[in-house]
C-alpha cells in the first residue's frame, strides 16, 4: 500500500500509545514514509503577575510538558524503520491540524475516535466531526477497541455521484483488504426518487409500469457498480459485491454489522452553498451509528473552509 508519504498522526491528549498510532507506525514503515505525531494545546493567557514575577509563560510550559510527552508516547517505537517527529501546536484542535495539513503537505490523518463526556461513545467527538468534514486529505479515525489487523473492509461505493470518490476508495479498500489479508466487501444502495408518490400518491403508476422502472433503475445501478469494480477484477455479480435497494446509511450500517465490518472506507461530500463544510448526510450518519472504524476521503477539487 505504497499510497501515503507524509503521515499525521494527532495524539489528542493521549499518553499512552494505542492501536491506531501502532497503525500509524506501520503504515509508515511499509510506505518508507515520514510521520509526524502532533497534538494541541489551547491558547493560555498568563497573568502579568506571574509572568513579571516569576518569569514564567504558562503556555511555554505548557507546550514544553506536551512535547516530552509526546517524546515518552513514541519512544517505544524506537525500533521502527522509520523516523517520528513530534509537534506541539497552540490553537483549536481541528483548524490547527487542518492548516498543519494544508502547509506541509500530509496526505493522510490519523486519530483514535474520542466521545465527548456525556454522550454515547457510538458518537465521534467534536473534533473527529470537524476533521472529517473539513480536513482536505482522507481522514482515518480507529475505535479504541479496533483490531490491530483487520478482518473485514467494507468499501461505501456510490459511481453515480459527482463527487468521484469511488476510484480511491476502492484502491485504498482493495490495497488494505491485500495487506492485511482481510474479506473485502462493497455495497452500494440505490433507490427510485419518488417511489412512495408512484406507488400510492397522487403520481400513482400501474404496478407493471412502477416494477419496470424499479427494474430500470436498479440495471442501471447495477451497470455503475460494474463499470466501477472492472478495473479491479471484480464482477458486480460477486457474492462480495451488494447492490441493495434502500437508503445508502442504512444499508452500510446493516452490511457493516452482517460482514462484521472492522472498516468502513466512503466517501464525503460538501453541502451545495458551503463547499467543504459539511460531510454528505449519508457518511455523517455512518460516521454517527456505527461501532467501525472510518476511512473518509474527500472528493477531487475539495477546498477546506479553514484558511
Amino acid at each position: 500500500m505504497k499510497r501515503f508519504k507524509n503521515i499525521l498522526f494527532l495524539a489528542d491528549e493521549q499518553d499512552t500509545p494505542s492501536t491506531a498510532l501502532s497503525r500509524a507506525v506501520a503504515l509508515a514503515e511499509r510506505n518508507q514514509a515520514r510521520l509526524t505525531v502532533v497534538d494541541v494545546i489551547g491558547s493560555v493567557d498568563t497573568p502579568s503577575e506571574i509572568s513579571a514575577q516569576l518569569d514564567i509563560d504558562i503556555a511555554d510550559l505548557m507546550a514544553v510538558k506536551r512535547q516530552e510527552a509526546l517524546e515518552a508516547l513514541v519512544q517505544p517505537f524506537d525500533h521502527a524503520g522509520t523516523m517520528i517527529y513530534t509537534k506541539v501546536l497552540s490553537g483549536i484542535t481541528f483548524v490547527e491540524v487542518i492548516r498543519a495539513v494544508q502547509l506541509n503537505g500530509y496526505d493522510l490523518l490519523i486519530k483514535d475516535a474520542r466521545s465527548p463526556a456525556g454522550l454515547t461513545e457510538r458518537l465521534f467527538g467534536s473534533t473527529d466531526m470537524h476533521l472529517l468534514r473539513k480536513c482536505p486529505c482522507p481522514v482515518w479515525i480507529d475505535r479504541p477497541a479496533a483490531k490491530a489487523s483487520y478482518d473485514s473492509i467494507l468499501a461505501a461505493v456510490d459511481p453515480l455521484s459527482l463527487a468521484g470518490c469511488d476510484p480511491m476508495i476502492m484502491d485504498l479498500s482493495t490495497s488494505l483488504a491485500e495487506l492485511e489479508s482481510s474479506q473485502l466487501s462493497i455495497v452500494h444502495a440505490w433507490h427510485l426518487d419518488g417511489e412512495s408518490m408512484l406507488r400510492d400518491g397522487r403520481l400513482r403508476l400501474p404496478d407493471v409500469e412502477l416494477e419496470n422502472m424499479l427494474e430500470w433503475t436498479e440495471q442501471k445501478h447495477r451497470d455503475a457498480v460494474g463499470t466501477l469494480l472492472d478495473d479491479y477484477g471484480i464482477a458486480v455479480d460477486d457474492p462480495r459485491v451488494h447492490v441493495v435497494k434502500g437508503e445508502s446509511a442504512e444499508a452500510i450500517r446493516q452490511l457493516s454489522e452482517q460482514v462484521s465490518a472492522d472498516l468502513i472506507v466512503l466517501g464525503t461530500v460538501g453541502r451545495t452553498g458551503i463547499p467543504g463544510f459539511f460531510i454528505g448526510n449519508t457518511a455523517e450518519d455512518v460516521l454517527q451509528t456505527t461501532n467501525t472504524s472510518v476511512l473518509a476521503v474527500k472528493p477531487a477539487g475539495f477546498v477546506s473552509p479553514v484558511e
